[in-house]
C-alpha cells in the first residue's frame, strides 16, 4: 500500500539522504576534541604527537580560527532589544576553537583531520593539554550565590542581561487591590534535544571558482547560510548550503556549529572535502541544550474572582556562551505571551540571562512558548486550589472573549482572532470531565491514586527573521514542475502538504510535480521551518505561486485558443474561451523547451502576520503509591489551529508534541554535578527517553478551527501545540492527583523516586500506604 505522505517510501525503503549518506572523492575525515573540564583555563596544548600520528593530515586549533579571521559565534538579543536601564546584552566571545579557557563540558578545543574517520579519532588521544580547573557554577543559583566563580572577565555577577516588559507600577496598583493572591515556583529543567539524526556535514572548496559547499542538516538555508559567513568572512554568494532529510531537529538545527565553520576551512587549506559525522555522545554534550528555566509567578484576583494581573520574575540559564537562540527565548518568548488567554488589566515581566558552566541553550519544541504557557496554567490552577475557586469557571469568567478580537494585550501584542471558552468545552467534554468522579473511585477501589488536569493555552506563530516568504516554479524540458522554498523538512511532511496544495490551487494532479527546499541553486529567501510558521508563511506563499503560474500562462493559453487574454477563464486545470479549451499541462509540455528557460517559469513572495493557535489539553494521571509509578491513563486535547490542511500530519505532530511535553514531565532532566562541572547524564543509560507507551494510543484529538485573516490559508500552525498543553496538563493533573496526599507542589520530572519519597514524607502517603 502506498504511504499516505509522499515522504515515506523513500525513508522506510532506506533510501532517504541524510547528511552523513554525502561523500565525495579523496575525502578525509574530522574528529573533535572536546574538553572534559567544566571550567579549566588552558595552561598549555601541544597538537604535535597528533600531527606526527600516521594518516593525520592536519591538526587545527584555536590559531588556524584566529588568522582565518574567525568571529564569534552568533547568539545573545538583537542589537535593537534594550534591557532594563536602556542596557545592552553582555555577550562574551564564542570561539569555534576554544582560546586559553572552556567553559563546559563539551566544548570544542580542536579538530584533527585524517585519512579515516577511526585514525582522526585515535590521534586526538596523543594530544598533549594541561588543564588549570577552575571552580565550575552550573546552577543559575551558584552563579548568582555571593563570590560565585566569575565565568567572563568582563560580565561581574555572571548576569549577562536583565530584560523587563510591561508596566510594573500598575501591576503593584492591581495586587493593592486584589481580594486574593497566589504564587508559584517553577522549573522547567535542562533536556537533550535529542534528534534522530546525529549532525555532520561535509565541506568542499571548489578553487577553480572560489567557493563552497556545506552539506549539512538544517531546517532552513537563509540563517544557516547568513551566520556561517558572518563567522567566517565567506560571502553568501559564495556559500553553497544542502541539506535533503534531516532526521529530526526541533529547533537546534536552525544555526551552524563550530564543526561546519572549522571544516569549510580546512577543505580550502587541504584541497579536499573533509566529512564529520557526529556520535550520540556529541550530541549530549554538543548540540544545543534545552529549556533550563526558572518561572516564578503571581497573580492578582478581585472578590469576583476576576484576575488584575499577572507578574512575573524568572531565570534563563543561557548555559557557557550566549549560543543559538537561548537568549530570544528568555527575552521575547517567555514574555509575548505572558497573560495566556485572559483579559487582565495589567501584566509585567522580568527575566534575568544568566551564564553558567553548562552547554549553551537554544530552541527546543517551542522555544519558551510551552514553558510559559505551563507557568501560567500551573499558577491558575494553584490560585484556584489556595481560594476554593472553580477551575473551569474560573477560567471561563477570566477569558479574553471572541467578540473582543482582535484583543490588544497590556503588553501591545495582539491576538487575532480565537474562541477559548468554545475550545475548552469542546475539549472537555471530548475527556468526559462530568465522569471524572467515577474513574477516580474506581482507581481508588484498586488501590491507586488519581489526578485530573487541564491546561488552556496559545502561542504565538508566524513571526521570522526574513522580510518575506518566497516560493518559485521551474518547468522542465517534459513540462513537469518542481517548487521550491527555503524552509526545510525535518519529518514535517513538507513535500506532502506543499504539492498538494499547490495542486489543488491549480486543480490538477499531483504526479509530475516535484518539492524542493534549501536549495542553494534557487534564490529564494524566507524563514526557516520553526515556530509553527511554514505552512502560514511558506504554504501562502505556495498558494501565490500557483495563481502566478495561471497567470504566466494565460496568454500562451490565449494564443492557443485564439482568443485575447481576457476572454479565457481557468478552472479545474484547464484554460478555457469560446467552447474550446486547453490544459494546464498539455500547455505547459508544448511550450516546455531544453534550450531555454520556460515560459511559465516564475516565483512568488508574501509578508504574513503572527497569529495565536491555541487549544485547551486535558489529563489524567494514575499513580501506584506503593511504588510512585505513574500512568497517563486518558488523554484528550482540542486545538484551534485555524484551517487545516493535512488533519494526519496534523494529528502526528500533536500527538509527538504531547509525548516529548510527558517525557519532560515524567523523565527527562540534563544533569550536571555540581562541584565538579561534570555532565552525569550523557548517555540513554543516564537519561530518560520518553516511550512508545508513554501516551495511550487511544489519545483523542481534534480541531475547532477558527481561521485566522493574517494569511491566505486561514492557518494558525501546529508544531508546539502538543508541547504547549501537555505539560500544564499533566503536571496539574499530578498535582490532582498528589495534593490530597498533602503534596503541595513538585518540579519537573515527577520520577517514581521523587513521588514515592514525597509519599513517605507525607501524612497522606502513609494512609495510602497503610490501606493498600
Amino acid at each position: 500500500m502506498q504511504p499516505s505522505r509522499r515522504e515515506d517510501l523513500r525513508l522506510i525503503q532506506g533510501t532517504g539522504h541524510y547528511t552523513a549518506d554525502w561523500n565525495q572523492p579523496g575525502q578525509l575525515y574530522g574528529y573533535v576534541l572536546r574538553s572534559p573540564e567544566a571550567h579549566a583555563d588552558i595552561v598549555s596544548l601541544n597538537v604535535e604527537p597528533a600531527r606526527a600520528f600516521p594518516g593525520v593530515v592536519k591538526v587545527m586549533t584555536f590559531a588556524d580560527v584566529e588568522a582565518a579571521g574567525f568571529k564569534s559565534l552568533v547568539g545573545g538579543v538583537a542589537p535593537n532589544v534594550k534591557g532594563v536601564g536602556d542596557s545592552a546584552m553582555k555577550k562574551p566571545f564564542y570561539p569555534v576553537l576554544a582560546d586559553k579557557k572552556v567553559q563546559y563540558v563539551g566544548q570544542a578545543v580542536a579538530y584533527v583531520i585524517a585519512e579515516t574517520a577511526a585514525i582522526a579519532q585515535d590521534a586526538s588521544e596523543a594530544i598533549e593539554i594541561e588543564y588549570s580547573q577552575l571552580p565550575p557554577t552550573v546552577t543559575v543559583e551558584d552563579s548568582l550565590a555571593d563570590g560565585a566563580p566569575q565565568l567572563h572577565a568582563d560580565i561581574p555577577g555572571n548576569v549577562g542581561f536583565v530584560y523587563e516588559r510591561g508596566d510594573a507600577a500598575a501591576v503593584d496598583e492591581q495586587f493593592k487591590r486584589a481580594k486574593y493572591t497566589s504564587k508559584i515556583h517553577l522549573e522547567s529543567q535542562r533536556l537533550i534535544v535529542n534528534p534522530m539524526e546525529p549532525r555532520a556535514c561535509l565541506a568542499v572548496y571548489h578553487a577553480d571558482e572560489d567557493r563552497y559547499t556545506l552539506y549539512s542538516s538544517s531546517q532552513g538555508i537563509v540563517n544557516m547560510r547568513n551566520q556561517v559567513s558572518t563567522v567566517t568572512g565567506i560571502p553568501q554568494a559564495k556559500l553553497e548550503i544542502i541539506a535533503d532529510d534531516v532526521g529530526g531537529s526541533f529547533g537546534i538545527r536552525s544555526t551552524p556549529y563550530p564543526e561546519y565553520m572549522v571544516s569549510l576551512l580546512a577543505a580550502k587549506q587541504l584541497g579536499k572535502p573533509i566529512k564529520w559525522v557526529g556520535t550520540r555522545t556529541d550530541s549530549f554534550l554538543s548540540d544545543y541544550h534545552g529549556r533550563a528555566l526558572e518561572l516564578n509567578g503571581e497573580i492578582a484576583i478581585d472578590e469576583n474572582g476576576r484576575f488584575l494581573a499577572f507578574r512575573w520574575d524568572d531565570r534563563v540559564d543561557l548555559g557557557g556562551y550566549a549560543g543559538g537562540n537561548g537568549a530570544f527565548i528568555g527575552t521575547n518568548n517567555l514574555t509575548i505571551t505572558c497573560g495566556g488567554v485572559y483579559d487582565v488589566a495589567a501584566l509585567y515581566a522580568r527575566t534575568r540571562l544568566i551564564y553558567t558552566n553548562t552547554t549553551p541553550i537554544s530552541a527546543y519544541r517551542g522555544a519558551g512558548r510551552p514553558d510559559i504557557a505551563f507557568a501560567i496554567e500551573r499558577l491558575v490552577d494553584q490560585a484556584c486550589h489556595d481560594h476554593g475557586l472553580d477551575p473551569v469557571e474560573t477560567r471561563r469568567k477570566n477569558f479574553v472573549k471572541a467578540a473582543q478580537m482582535p484583543y490588544k494585550t497590556p503588553l501591545g501584542t495582539t491576538y487575532d482572532c480565537g474562541d477559548f471558552a468554545a475550545v475548552m468545552d469542546d475539549a472537555l467534554a471530548q475527556a468526559d470531565w462530568a465522569g471524572f468522579a467515577g474513574r477516580k473511585a474506581a482507581s481508588e477501589k484498586a488501590g491507586k491514586l488519581r489526578g485530573i488536569g487541564f491546561a488552556t493555552f496559545l502561542e504565538a506563530s508566524g513571526g521570522g527573521n526574513t522580510p518575506s516568504d518566497q516560493t518559485a516554479a521551474r518547468f522542465d524540458a517534459k513540462g513537469d514542475v518542481t517548487i521550491y522554498c527555503a524552509a526545510g523538512a525535518s519529518g514535517q511532511g513538507h513535500e506532502t502538504t506543499f504539492i498538494s496544495l499547490f495542486a489543488k490551487e491549480l486543480g490538477i494532479t499531483e504526479d509530475g510535480i516535484g518539492y524542493r527546499a534549501s536549495d542553494s541553486n534557487m534564490a529564494v529567501v524566507g524563514n526557516g521551518t520553526g515556530g509553527s510558521r511554514t505552512l502560514l508563511g511558506q504554504g501562502s506563499s505556495f498558494k501565490l505561486l500557483a495563481q502566478k503560474v495561471i497567470e504566466k500562462a494565460t496568454p500562451h493559453a490565449a494564443e492557443a485558443l485564439g482568443v485575447t487574454a481576457d476572454a479565457v477563464s481557468y478552472a479545474g486545470g484547464s484554460f478555457s474561451a469560446g467552447g474550446k479549451s486547453v490544459g494546464l499541462r498539455e500547455l505547459a509540455k508544448k511550450l516546455a523547451s531544453a534550450a531555454a528557460a520556460h515560459p511559465f517559469d516564475c516565483g512568488a513572495e508574501g509578508t504574513f502576520g503572527v497569529t495565536f493557535p491555541n487549544g485547551c489539553h486535558v489529563a489524567e494521571v494514575e499513580f501506584d503509591p506503593v511504588t510512585g509509578v505513574a500512568e497517563i491513563a486518558s488523554y484528550a486535547a482540542v486545538d484551534d489551529l485555524g484551517n487545516v490542511m493535512q488533519p494526519t500530519l496534523v494529528l502526528g505532530q500533536v500527538h509527538g508534541g504531547v509525548v516529548q511535553g510527558a517525557g519532560q514531565v515524567f523523565g527527562e532532566h540534563a544533569v550536571y554535578d555540581r562541584e565538579s562541572g561534570q555532565f552525569l547524564t550523557a548517555s540513554f543509560m543516564d537519561y530518560t527517553m520518553p516511550r512508545a507507551a508513554t501516551v495511550p494510543l487511544a489519545m483523542k484529538w481534534r480541531g475547532h478551527a477558527v481561521p485566522t485573516k493574517t494569511n491566505l490559508l486561514g492557518a494558525k500552525g501546529v508544531g508546539e501545540s502538543g508541547c504547549s498543553g501537555s505539560l500544564p496538563a499533566l503536571m496539574n493533573a499530578v498535582m490532582n492527583a498528589l495534593r490530597p496526599m498533602g503534596i503541595d507542589n513538585m518540579q519537573m520530572p515527577i520520577t517514581a523516586a521523587k513521588v514515592w519519597q514525597a509519599l513517605q514524607a507525607s501524612e497522606g502517603g502513609a494512609a495510602v500506604r497503610k490501606a493498600a
